[in-house]
């Protein structure tokens, strides 16, 4: 008995010592950045992330482009004293060291505490945003806050599975893309063949997304098509080859095509985008490939979009 209580007291001590940290690092959907949450957040349904039961404490995990990690170090080394009372802070991460800020700022009738934390990632940087409360500051102090940015850790893939599970339709069909990457968890995915740090637009990809903003009258869709099409981020001298109405799945939709430039290694492409119309949104399928790869390309674009069914 004694020695089962003296076990214990060493249990109960190291418990005090550790911070208020789960056990291991968690994961928001879809989302390549994880940490261990502090004591009493919980994974949010509003955004990708932490947030405290009466969700006044939040903390938002995403990702930003891979430069901006850099720009955040190169900032830090030009003037590591910070400015506007400021002070930007280092600390080690499984990731690599990472920077972070903290600041006392107004939420309306309220103070509080604001954290950003920036790491670096395999081919983007992760971010961490933290907001407490004045009230809650006791308990989610400077410190605590610190050791949940230390527990931060990437993963250079997030699972298939995951990223389509959290896609509103469903995705039966790759085509043998090689890589799967969501761009906005939840909103869109990209399959490719070519590598994130090299750029997509040098061998066939796809975007895969819905869009709210859909012409009410079927006379408008030829419109509202072509100018989507046109505004496809990344591509340049675009030129409508083809464009025409159709049927998708028995729903109403669009075909356009385009002949353009993209990427910087100005590569020409032919681009196809289907828009399937519906309610509450609308499905645009973007198929992008080098122009010389087209003809092998367009099939394996056509298996995807007809792999594509609404999730129920």
């Amino acid at each position: 008995m004694k020695r089962l209580g003296l076990l214990t007291a060493v249990a109960l001590f190291v418990a005090i010592l550790r911070p208020a940290l789960g056990a291991d690092a968690i994961f928001p959907p879809g989302a390549r950045v994880g940490l261990t949450p502090l004591v009493g957040l919980v994974s949010s349904k509003s955004f990708p992330g932490f947030e405290s039961d009466d969700q006044t404490v939040k903390v938002l995990v995403t990702e930003l482009p891979a430069g901006a990690y850099s720009e955040v170090k190169n900032a830090f080394a030009a003037n590591a004293a910070g400015s506007g009372g400021v002070k930007p802070e280092s600390l080690e991460t499984s990731a690599g060291t990472a920077y972070y800020t903290v600041e006392t700022a107004g939420d309306g009738a309220n103070r509080v505490r604001r954290y950003s934390m920036i790491l670096p990632g395999d081919s983007f940087s992760g971010y961490v945003a933290v907001q407490v409360p004045e009230d809650a500051a006791k308990i989610y102090s400077d410190d605590a806050v610190r050791q949940m940015f230390a527990s931060a850790v990437v993963r250079k893939q997030v699972p298939i599975s995951e990223q389509l599970g959290l896609l509103p339709f469903n995705v039966s069909e790759l085509s043998n893309f090689k890589n799967v990457l969501t761009l906005a968890p939840g909103a869109a995915v990209i399959l490719a063949d070519g590598e994130e740090k090299t750029g997509f637009e040098t061998a066939p990809f796809m975007i895969i997304g819905t869009i709210a903003a859909a012409p009410s009258e079927p006379d408008d869709r030829a419109r509202f098509a072509q100018e989507a099409a046109t505004q496809i981020p990344g591509v340049r001298d675009a030129r409508i080859t083809m464009s025409e109405p159709q049927r998708i799945d028995g729903t109403p939709g669009f075909e356009t095509r385009i002949d353009a430039i993209s990427g910087k290694d100005n590569t020409p492409v032919t681009v196809v985008q289907w828009l399937r119309f519906g309610s509450p949104a609308t499905l645009r399928i973007i198929g992008s490939s080098p122009r010389d790869q087209w003809s092998t390309a367009f099939p394996r674009f056509r298996a995807v979009r007809d792999g594509i069914t609404p999730r129920s």
